[in-house]
């Protein structure tokens, strides 16, 4: 079976492409890490239904956070931080790819220590319902990079089969 070099180059062009838009929208989405309360607060909110008329309505503590910033259910959201803030500050194009890059492998690292850093808090705390009430999952914006990360390898295996082609096209013309 001959595999056309065209084929090839259009299922790399195609996998890059895909994955450069996925990446580019799990970057600047908020939803890598998910903390979900809606169980916790509905069964706060009626043991206070049963107690004095005085209890105010606890605030919401489901979030949702980004690389870049955190977002609670009913305020605006916060960014974590922004290193180009200062308007004096020159950095160059490659401190800022560098500084991506380390945010995107530190990104893993920072939502598994923070779900077994809360999970440590509640045992801690000796209230282990409390863990059965507060959902923490990665979000969707996690799953668009590892989906980028898939197609980019798809990527790779499209060029490094499209050079293998040519190398034996090239091969099979000197041998003639």
């Amino acid at each position: 079976m001959r595999v056309r070099l065209g084929a090839l180059a259009g299922v790399a062009a195609l996998s890059g492409a895909v994955s450069f838009v996925l990446l580019a929208v799990a970057i600047g989405t908020d939803f890598w890490y998910i903390i979900d309360t809606e169980r916790l607060e509905r069964n706060s909110s009626g043991a206070q239904d049963r107690g004095p008329a005085n209890h105010s309505q606890l605030e919401p503590l489901s979030s949702h956070s980004g690389l870049w910033r955190t977002c609670r259910v009913q305020s605006s959201c916060t960014p974590l931080m922004n290193p180009f803030w200062q308007e004096n500050v020159t950095v160059s194009d490659s401190s800022r790819q560098l500084l991506t890059m380390v945010t995107l492998t530190g990104i893993s690292v920072y939502t598994a220590y923070s779900a077994a850093a809360f999970q440590e808090a509640v045992c801690l705390l000796e209230e282990r319902a409390l863990l059965d009430q507060v959902d923490i999952r990665f979000g969707w914006s996690l799953a668009l990079s590892w989906i980028s990360f898939v197609s980019e390898l798809l990527t790779g295996v499209a060029f490094l089969a499209a050079a293998r082609v040519l190398s034996l096209r090239q091969r099979e013309d000197q041998a003639v």
